[in-house]
């Protein structure tokens, strides 16, 4: 019994913010933010938009192209790090009954921007073991909530956008088409290099005591930068070595959209050529658990994926999380 992804949507926010007003609101310059990440715009949701807002316009693009209903749908598995509510309820089950999906089980799963490659090996799961027929996985983010406008070494990398997958059981009509495999791993050493420092148990809100800048994100952007270079370096040799192929096989390579200079680094180190990788983080800055369905949708609408194709996702992120799927498209 095998797992494929039947179909894919996304939504991208409306509000488009270029590098030129960016530098209106921080002291940046659009010359500074593409030379050091490859951003050039990226879209952030509207003030009465929240997360599910987002996944829902993707959950339904991708109900409509597999072809289902809602009560088809037997679970959700949401990815983000944006909920609507802090803890609960989570995002998985306000979209359950926005959709209408009354056969659905619903959860989040939070691994950072390796949450999209997390929660496709989730579903892959659940399909095999034969629980479960259809599965929607959505990776949903809205950043704009969680930016510091005082820290430019963060607030320019961000952008909202949500995508959805119909994760369905394999047919015979399906042929190969399959996630073949998936790689999971994690290095908590670096929990504190990517975080929200309060909020949670650790560092309460303490409406007295609690500085402002601790309730957005943080980031160590040297630190960072190190785990994600080799990180996605070690998830391509693993899934390449662990599934006997050599990446001359591997039709495109699908990454973390995060910093240009991440992939050009692991680029260089794997001795592949940049055509190898599609790139959209010129457009939609770094989207978080979203950035890898986004990418996949839009190839999906260009044109570029064609059934048989292999394709190898890498995600890295907070936690620190990093991972990757291999799929026959």
């Amino acid at each position: 019994m095998k797992a494929l992804i039947r179909s894919i949507g996304a939504y991208i926010p409306k509000n488009k913010m270029t590098n030129d007003a960016i530098s209106k609101i921080v002291d940046t310059s659009d010359e500074w933010i593409v030379s050091h990440t490859g951003i050039k715009n990226r879209y952030f949701a509207a003030d009465d938009q929240a997360n599910s807002d987002l996944a829902i316009e993707a959950a339904k693009q991708a109900i409509e192209r597999a072809k289902i209903s809602p009560e088809d749908l037997e679970l959700i598995i949401v990815a983000t790090a944006t909920g609507d509510y802090k803890g609960f309820p989570s995002v998985a089950c306000i979209l359950q009954e926005k959709l209408g999906a009354l056969n659905a089980g619903a959860f989040d799963l939070a691994a950072a921007c390796t949450g999209f490659v997390y929660a496709l090996e989730v579903a892959k799961n659940f399909i095999e073991s034969g629980h479960f027929q259809n599965i929607l996985v959505v990776a949903s983010e809205k950043m704009s909530s969680i930016m510091n406008w005082e820290d430019r070494n963060t607030c320019v990398l961000f952008g909202d956008g949500a995508a959805a997958a119909v994760v369905s059981r394999a047919q015979e009509a399906d042929d190969d088409s399959a996630i073949i495999y998936s790689f999971l791993r994690s290095d908590g050493s670096g929990a504190d290099a990517l975080s929200i420092p309060a909020g949670g148990s650790r560092n309460p809100i303490d409406l007295e005591r609690t500085k402002k800048e601790d309730l957005y994100v943080y980031m160590d952007g040297r630190r960072v930068y190190n785990f994600a270079v080799k990180a996605f370096t070690d998830i391509i040799k693993h899934i390449c070595d662990k599934c006997g192929i050599s990446l001359d096989e591997v039709d495109y390579i699908v990454p973390h959209q995060a910093n240009i200079r991440i992939i050009e680094a692991a680029a260089k180190r794997l001795k592949q050529p940049m055509e190898k990788f599609y790139i959209n983080i010129d457009e939609y800055a770094n989207t978080s658990a979203a950035t890898i369905p986004i990418a996949l949708n839009e190839m999906q609408e260009k044109g570029m994926l064609k059934k048989g194709n292999l394709v190898l996702t890498a995600g890295f992120g907070g936690g620190l999380t990093y991972g990757g799927n291999l799929i026959r498209w």
